[in-house]
């Protein structure tokens, strides 16, 4: 799994390729960390939290991450609890054979660590099949139809299906078993504090030397950090016994039971669940920083010139000048109101002066401008001056605004790009400035689109006509 900030930035890229509208706009961010410090990770990281402001996107991770959380907690306990009931279930008796137990304690326990371990050499490199991400698919863990959710649900699903889950799946099924052993343990320790058991044992084909042999073997390990384990006289004693026993020998049975399941069940478990807990960490997915996206921001953050003589800056894309037609101009703010009444004579040519009409169509704002503007373009053919103040971002709305004047404009549509300089003063934004990145934007984004930018160096009269279209 990605870590918490990785599937925040992942996600903020998923959605911004799908034009998702951000509490903060992606563009100002990004700006706004060129001239900031940190690996590039790091600024991908603060860039994903600046433009979730809100904390939508986080909300939305932190449920799926939740929730998949906690439907493995409840699983471990409900494990923990069946371990507990089976073993209590196992010792109703007061008299117990003491390896049948161990068989039912540890056998298909043995049998399935073994198996593992031969499954994991044997399918070394390879992928196994993912069962848990069919379990858990966060598309029934979370509803929603929104893009948000639905980026995030695609995006914990190709983590649950990524190589790296194989030692992930493998850490969650040792988690269960190490809880059904806990509860085991749970179990037999609570039921040796409330009674007092006899340990027997019995076999048709074992003599009494094989069992001393196998019990010393088994004993070897628990002997080692302290456990009790019979002696020879208390084995030949604990043959078909049927009533109680001295307390020292049962203690001394007791104690090799519980330690053997410490160190036959619990302990290799645990290494077992740590080992795949370090692979996981190892082979864990992790954001691929070399995706066009990402490269993309790194390089505007990076962007230098390394050996002056090999390197070659890439020209930087220029939109084409506007060509004024001599009928009649339609002129209008896109969102911005102008500090100059008449702000458009500074960028036609005074050719056309007194030759046509200019109509002042006011501020374009919200969808009640657009449709009367759309309206009125369609109705008269007119070239539109569009004029952008510099505070405009070339954002995705604003960008909509623009392709859907120039769709309806039959005459063609120019764009004029204005500052907020005092009234009398060129109030054009100056494309001679090399740390105007504002104005490089606009650049690209109307070379894009094919839409003329006027020469901002050029005055004009005109003939207004104001009106309330």
């Amino acid at each position: 799994m990605l870590s918490p900030q990785d599937q925040l930035t992942e996600l903020v890229r998923t959605l911004e390729t799908e034009q998702h509208v951000f509490a903060t706009d992606p563009l100002l961010i990004t700006e706004k960390l060129k001239n900031e410090d940190g690996k590039p990770l790091q600024k991908l990281h603060r860039r994903a939290a600046r433009i979730d402001s809100n904390g939508a996107l986080a909300r939305v991770l932190g449920k799926i991450d939740g929730r998949i959380k906690g439907i493995m907690i409840v699983m471990s306990i409900l494990w923990c609890v069946s371990g507990f009931l089976g073993l209590f279930t196992l010792l109703q008796s007061n008299v117990v054979n003491f390896f049948y137990v161990l068989v039912c304690l540890l056998g298909f326990h043995t049998l399935m660590l073994v198996g593992w371990l031969v499954m994991a050499l044997i399918n070394q490199g390879k992928q196994s099949s993912n069962w848990f991400a069919n379990f858990v698919s966060p598309s029934y863990l979370i509803r929603g139809k929104d893009d948000v959710t639905i980026a995030a649900v695609d995006l914990y699903e190709r983590q649950l299906h990524h190589s790296g889950m194989r030692w992930y799946l493998g850490k969650f099924s040792h988690q269960l078993w190490l809880a059904t052993l806990t509860g085991m343990l749970f179990a037999i320790i609570f039921l040796l504090v409330v009674r007092q058991y006899s340990f027997s044992w019995e076999s048709t084909l074992l003599s009494d030397q094989a069992l001393i042999t196998l019990t010393r073997v088994l004993g070897w390990l628990p002997s080692m950090v302290g456990f009790e384990v019979p002696d020879s006289t208390a084995i030949v004693q604990s043959r078909l016994v049927t009533e109680a026993m001295p307390l020292s020998v049962a203690r001394q049975w007791a104690s090799l039971l519980v330690g053997s399941l410490l160190m036959y069940g619990i302990v290799p478990r645990a290494i077992a669940w740590s080992f795949c807990a370090l692979m996981f960490r190892r082979k864990k997915m992790r954001l691929d920083i070399k995706l066009p996206y990402y490269q993309k921001i790194l390089n505007f953050w990076q962007r230098q010139v390394v050996d002056a003589d090999d390197f070659k800056e890439a020209p930087a894309p220029i939109a084409p000048t506007a060509t004024i037609s001599a009928g009649k101009k339609l002129v209008a703010l896109l969102e911005y109101p102008s500090d100059q009444d008449d702000w458009w004579q500074l960028g036609l040519d005074t050719h056309f002066n007194d030759k046509f009409e200019v109509e002042n169509f006011g501020i374009i704002d919200d969808r009640d401008d657009m449709a009367r503007l759309t309206s009125y373009l369609d109705r008269h053919p007119v070239q539109v001056l569009l004029g952008i103040h510099e505070s405009a971002l070339p954002d995705r709305g604003t960008l909509r605004k623009l392709d859907q004047i120039a769709s309806h404009a039959t005459e063609g549509l120019i764009v004029q790009l204005l500052g907020s300089s005092p009234i009398g003063a060129d109030i054009s934004i100056s494309p001679d400035d090399p740390n105007n990145v504002r104005y490089q934007q606009w650049q690209t984004a109307l070379s894009a689109r094919k839409i003329g930018l006027v020469n901002p160096d050029s005055h004009v009269g005109g003939t207004v006509v104001d009106r309330n279209l």
